[in-house]
């Protein structure tokens, strides 16, 4: 029988990689997660110490290497510029996330696949 916070991990794990496909599929932007927190009706930080409580890793920690394997698929069909605005990314930022992320720009990484 799962525990109280091992639910609350799995619905965050969930909300996070139903989000994702939203992303991908252009009928969302990126979620923070304060949004994840109020879909469940938690506080947020509790739902922060929860999930690293249960999974080691913190919310962002899961959360960033998902986005990133989106943005990738998502730079296959896309410009740079346009996946940043698909993500409600500056272009500047958006490339300093993926670049510490992935250890390239997001051209750079076009380029290679």
């Amino acid at each position: 029988m799962k525990t109280r916070k091992q639910e609350i991990a799995d619905t965050y794990l969930r909300l996070m990689h139903e989000h994702l496909k939203d992303v991908k599929e252009g009928r969302t932007r990126v979620m923070l997660l304060k949004d994840i927190s109020e879909k469940m009706h938690i506080n947020e930080r509790h739902l922060s110490n929860v999930v690293k409580e249960v999974t080691g890793k913190s919310p962002c920690h899961l959360f960033e290497p998902a986005l990133l394997e989106v943005v990738k698929e998502l730079l296959s069909d896309h410009k740079p510029s346009e996946v940043a605005a698909m993500m409600d990314y500056d272009p500047s930022n958006f490339t300093k996330f993926f670049k510490r992320y992935s250890g390239q720009t997001p051209s750079q990484y076009k380029h290679s696949v």
